[in-house]
């Protein structure tokens, strides 16, 4: 066969001529781009191009897994690939779920979660026991509130027949606990029930919204009787384009950006660094929004700067709290500047001490405990509550 009958014979797979072209020109491009380490939309760290560190089976194994690795996460494209994937399997094949992730009514998105894994059902009793001592220590002065998963207030834009976990029985053993050891037990979940009809949970993330945390706030200052911060005497400013953790996980290609309001405060947060029990050194002082985040993938970080170990905010009102929190608390607290006249916030997954030290030191008027049932029984570092000294 000479030359020309090749090429002829060729031509009659266009479509194999095509597609390999198209696979030809992608790893061209793939190798004149440069890598990424970093996925912002996604959330998480790409593949690096691996080193052969041993020439040996192991080796030669463990280097082309990670190859293979490295190509699937530097591949050029890789976020509309993943959109046009996305595209393809809500809409040609109806999910409701991609990533763990559930594809909800008026494009709300919520955690998959069948139930406790077998680390929470060990971390859920520790965590609900140091609550019990911190409680005990204190009487009278701790409050607990839990928040309760988006799910338990939209139950009606949940995907039929979903696989959720119940927690409601849980929240309600928590605070049968807290109360039983000397906690006033705050219950948010009907307070939440009854503003259903707004924007209490972003969308496309796992944390309330600013409004979601203003009810639950304003229901503390009524049990405490206090006067709550006055909305309509501040300044709300907003970002727009706020795309959470729910969306790093699903990507939909029609997902509904969020937003975020917080309010034009000026009151000063000192983020300490802490060398022992109770005891702060030096700290930086700054205001309590970090509006550089705002110009990133992860928005809400820019409340109270993040998750610090220990930070005090100046405050309008009079005496002290102490906050022990997880990262719902981060639109929480700047409410309280109107009532107290220093905030100090506890994040325990960077303070590694108890408390009592800290507690003896500032003489607290009132001891909030506030985290999302999600991160209550399953934060490792959530014991330290409960540590006496």
């Amino acid at each position: 066969m000479n030359k020309h009958a090749k090429d002829h014979s060729l031509l009659r797979y266009p479509v194999l001529v095509v597609f390999s072209v198209f696979f030809i020109g992608l790893f061209a491009l793939d190798l004149l781009t440069p890598d990424r380490a970093y996925s912002e939309l996604e959330n998480t760290t790409l593949t690096q191009k691996p080193k052969l560190s041993a020439v040996s089976a192991e080796g030669l194994n463990n280097y082309f897994t990670s190859y293979t690795k490295y190509v699937k996460d530097q591949v050029i494209g890789r976020d509309q690939w993943i959109s046009l994937q996305s595209f393809a399997e809500t809409t040609l094949f109806q999910k409701t779920q991609n990533g763990g992730i559930l594809l909800g009514k008026e494009h709300m998105m919520f955690p998959r979660t069948y139930g406790l894994t077998s680390s929470e059902e060990r971390t859920l009793p520790k965590n609900t026991a140091a609550l019990t001592s911190l409680c005990q220590r204190y009487p009278g002065k701790v409050n607990v509130m839990l928040v309760p998963a988006a799910s338990c207030i939209y139950p009606q834009n949940v995907p039929a027949h979903a696989p959720l976990l119940d927690e409601e029985s849980f929240i309600d053993s928590i605070y049968a606990a807290a109360s039983s050891a000397g906690g006033r037990a705050v219950d948010m979940r009907q307070t939440l029930a009854d503003h259903s009809g707004e924007y209490l949970y972003y969308r496309t993330d796992h944390h309330w919204t600013t409004l979601g945390a203003y009810y639950a706030y304003a229901q503390l200052c009524d049990e405490l009787g206090l006067v709550p911060f006055d909305r309509n005497a501040h300044t709300a400013l907003t970002a727009e384009n706020f795309y959470g953790t729910h969306y790093s996980k699903a990507r939909t290609w029609n997902a509904e950006p969020d937003t975020i309001t917080y309010y034009d405060l000026q009151n000063a947060l000192t983020i300490w660094n802490v060398t022992g029990p109770g005891q702060p050194t030096d700290g930086t002082t700054t205001g309590l929004y970090d509006t550089e985040k705002l110009s990133v993938y992860d928005k809400y970080a820019m409340f109270l700067h993040g998750n610090n170990g220990l930070s005090r905010i100046e405050g309008d009102g009079s005496g002290k709290i102490l906050v022990i929190k997880d990262s719902f608390a981060n639109s929480f607290v700047p409410y309280l500047t109107a009532n107290y006249a220093a905030i100090d916030v506890v994040d325990f997954r960077n303070y590694n001490y108890g408390l009592d030290a800290l507690i003896e030191a500032n003489d607290y008027d009132q001891i909030l405990v506030l985290y999302s049932f999600d991160s209550f029984k399953s934060d490792p570092y959530l014991y330290r509550a409960g540590v006496a000294g």
